[in-house]
């Protein structure tokens, strides 16, 4: 039993040795491979699978991997695709794991922003800010972009003075790997401008200085102005605003050695402190224009320089000088000369020397003139209007003056003539880059004057019909006073020449009952024709044909009643007018003057010569967009063959052609007395002669230009009369007897005026006193006008 037992135990103890020693045996072989795969490098990978990708196909993601299957699986090329991966944004997460031969991509894509919501901001819309920002619907979101826009949001606030303010983006998540992205925003207070100050000026006062800068002290009366908001590039403006100040009175050193804004501690406003360096007053000293241009001649171009010796530096000057001289080398057709001014400041003698150094260049001539941005009007169009040809030597004059006349067409918005280098140094190509604006109008309109009472006008016009400059309009206008219609078309080239011509065709119901008892119907057609004489110099002639019906109230003067009845009106007249304003729309600069006569009596029933001028002058004065004007108009209508002026033919003068009176409110008319001996005012006769003349101080009102608001002072002053005698009626006294007064009697008013350009059209406001005036006279201290198109 005992060996039965231990036999037992001894197969036990075998078996267990076997055991053992078959799981050593089974590691060897592993243990042999790792020391073999050491030896050889890394495994070769033979499959590249993409886990985690929703909306980015796996191949995209293959294709930005640099292990191929079949390559070593090399540590550092699988570092660099991970970066790769990165770099694209598309994901969020990119992870790599081998498993044998087989290398795994896991990716996690960034989400897809659904919306991009704003919250909190009232000072500034939700358009001005997502202009600025990056992140829109459909893009990818990181959180880099997310920082860069809230960087993005608090610069936008702080260029409108509010450094208070904070952002905060906040992420909702959403189905399908999207999210919303929400910037909360507490906008906080406006940080103002509370003081300018200014250390190291002598020559000027603080006063003046902040007159300089466009930055502006915080003040309660400054609610639409933005410019006491703090804003840095604002400051760097000023600092060359205050460069330039001082560089046009002879301080060619001046200097800005620091500017500083300083943040008070609630946040609420800034104190911002210029130091400044004046330095000495400077005159010019020797001015030299240095040429080796054989058609320009030094002392010319010295001549008409801006900068005189021995006059006060104005720095200005040196590049009204440099435009001057590139103008003339331009002129005698140098197209590509590079002026350039050499400036030397002699501290001891404090003067500065100008030496203008013109590099040599060819004379440059016209070799191609390309027209680009006309996709509806015609090339020819424009090209008639160009005073240069391909071939013609290049004149810097003629291209302005083109230039002027294009963008006088009114097609175009936008109107830039460029030249450009050609195919050889003596050959140039003129651009015209042109950018058309809508030139049609269909426009019904509605409005009320003080004048008119309520209108209503509906009109149809195209200034550019079939892209070849010619106009056409039809317009029916109806108001309690006058009813309109009419049509008119204009050819500006007639038979291929200079010359423009059209014809009107016309019916017009004007009614006098407010001021002379009597209305007038006038049906009848116009042909015209206008031809340029210089270039700044147009003439005109016509010919209207016209058959004029009036009728006259009960109880009318023999003045009135005397015009009553159906006439026939042939007129025949001519026109000349010299214009040389800087602007058709709003002059600044120029004068213009013109001259209209028309001869009725070749043909038709009645006769006479009537004669009107005009004339004006615009300057500015103290500033750019202050204007003074001076304006003069008179007028003459005299009879001829026996003939007498009719009412309806004479000149009625107030209202918008002078204001602080009525319509037809001056001038000769027909009074009574009543027992007090008091002249009651009747009918108004018109006069066969007027002169008035005026003088308006146009300016801003300090508002933001967007608003259109303009003001302007003015006072007018005239006279008006000459009835013939036929009309005249004697003063024979009493109280019941009517009587006429005719007076070249002297009217003077004075007021002012409020222009807006409102939303619904232009609103015009006159406040006006008529300081010199008669008895008579009809006056008006305000007067409102408007229209409105929709």
């Amino acid at each position: 039993m005992k060996v039965f037992v231990w036999t037992i135990a001894a197969l036990a103890l075998l078996c267990s040795s076997v055991a053992h020693a078959q799981p050593a045996q089974a590691d060897a072989p592993e243990l042999d491979d790792q020391r073999v795969q050491e030896e050889q490098g890394p495994a070769r990978v033979l499959q590249i699978l993409v886990e985690g990708n929703q909306r980015v196909e796996a191949d995209t993601i293959l294709s930005y991997m640099l292990v191929r299957p079949g390559d070593v699986a090399d540590p550092r090329l699988i570092n660099l695709s991970i970066q790769t991966l990165f770099a694209t944004n598309l994901f969020a997460d990119v992870r790599v794991a081998i498993e044998g031969s087989t290398l795994v991509i896991f990716v996690r894509e960034n989400p897809v922003i659904n919306r991009v919501v704003l919250e909190g901001n009232r000072a500034i819309s939700d358009d001005r800010i997502t202009d600025e920002i990056q992140l829109q619907p459909r893009a990818l979101f990181t959180r880099a972009r997310v920082q860069a826009d809230v960087q993005r949001i608090l610069e936008v606030y702080r260029r409108s003075g509010r450094f208070a303010v904070q952002v905060n983006p906040q992420i909702v998540e959403l189905p399908q790997n999207r999210v919303d992205l929400v910037f909360e925003i507490s906008e906080g207070p406006t940080t103002n401008v509370r003081r300018i100050n200014f250390v190291g000026n002598r020559a000027f006062s603080d006063r003046r200085l902040r007159g300089e800068v466009v930055t502006s002290e915080a003040r309660w009366w400054r609610f639409f102005d933005s410019n006491d908001n703090y804003d840095p590039d604002r400051l760097e403006f000023d600092r060359e605003q205050l460069r330039k100040f001082y560089a046009d009175r002879g301080y060619a050193d001046f200097r800005v050695s620091s500017a500083i804004a300083e943040l008070v501690p609630d946040q609420s406003g800034f104190y911002i402190t210029y130091t400044v360096d004046e330095g000495q007053v400077y005159n010019f000293g020797e001015i030299t224009v240095t040429t080796e241009i054989e058609d320009l001649s030094s002392e010319y171009l010295e001549a008409i320089v801006a900068t005189r010796p021995g006059s006060l530096y104005v720095g200005s000057r040196i590049e009204e000088s440099v435009d001057t001289l590139t103008f003339a080398a331009g002129a005698a057709g140098y197209a590509f000369v590079d002026v350039r001014p050499r400036v030397r400041t002699n501290r001891e003698t404090q003067t500065v020397d100008i030496e203008y150094i013109i590099n040599p260049a060819p004379r440059v001539y016209i070799e191609r003139i390309d027209i680009a941005g006309n996709s509806r009007t015609l090339d020819r169009v424009i090209r008639r209007e160009l005073e240069l040809v391909e071939g013609d030597a290049f004149n810097q004059v003629l291209v302005n003056l083109s230039s002027q006349r294009v963008r006088r067409l009114g097609f175009f918005e936008n109107v830039e003539i460029t030249p450009v280098q050609g195919s050889a140094e003596d050959r140039a190509r003129l651009q015209v880059n042109v950018t058309e604006q809508p030139t049609g109008e269909l426009a019904f309109g509605v409005g009320y004057s003080s004048t008119d009472s309520f209108l209503v006008d509906f009109s149809v016009s195209e200034r550019n019909l079939r892209g070849r400059g010619q106009f056409l309009r039809l317009r029916v206008s109806e108001s309690s006073r006058r009813r309109q219609i009419d049509i008119r078309f204009t050819e500006p080239r007639f038979l291929d020449r200079n010359l423009a011509a059209g014809f009107d065709l016309f019916q017009v119901r004007s009614n006098f009952a407010q001021e002379a008892s009597f209305e007038t119907e006038s049906t009848g057609f116009s042909l015209r024709t206008g031809f340029p004489l210089t270039a700044s110099v147009e003439a005109g002639l016509n010919f209207t044909l016209r058959n004029d019906e009036v009728r006259t109230f009960s109880g009318v003067s023999s003045a009135i009643a005397r015009a009553s009845g159906s006439r026939l009106t042939s007129l025949v007249g001519y026109s000349v007018a010299w214009n040389r304003i800087d602007n058709f729309q709003q002059p600044s600069n120029g004068f213009q003057l013109s001259l209209n006569q028309e001869v009725a009596g070749f043909g038709g029933d009645v006769r006479y010569i009537r004669t009107e001028g005009r004339g004006a002058i615009y300057r500015n004065v103290f500033r750019p967009d202050v204007v003074l004007s001076i304006t003069g108009e008179s007028g003459l209508i005299l009879a001829w063959g026996g003939d007498d002026v009719r009412i309806n033919d004479r000149f009625f003068k107030g209202g918008n052609s002078f204001r602080g009176f009525e319509t037809a409110g001056i001038g000769p008319r027909v009074v009574q007395r009543n027992a007090q001996g008091e002249l009651i005012r009747g009918d108004s006769l018109g006069g066969n002669f007027y002169a008035i003349g005026a003088v308006e101080l146009g300016f801003p009102l300090g508002l933001p230009e967007q608003y259109g608001v303009r003001g302007s002072v003015f006072t007018e002053f005239g006279t008006m009369g000459i009835l013939p005698s036929v009309d005249q009626i004697a003063d024979v006294g009493g109280t019941t007897s009517p009587f006429t007064i005719d007076e070249l009697a002297p009217r003077v008013s004075v007021g002012v005026s409020i222009f807006w350009d409102s939303p619904f059209g232009p609103v015009r406001f006159d406040f006006a006193e008529a300081v010199v005036h008669q008895e008579y006279d009809r006056r008006e201290f305000f007067r409102f006008s408007t229209s409105t198109g929709f």
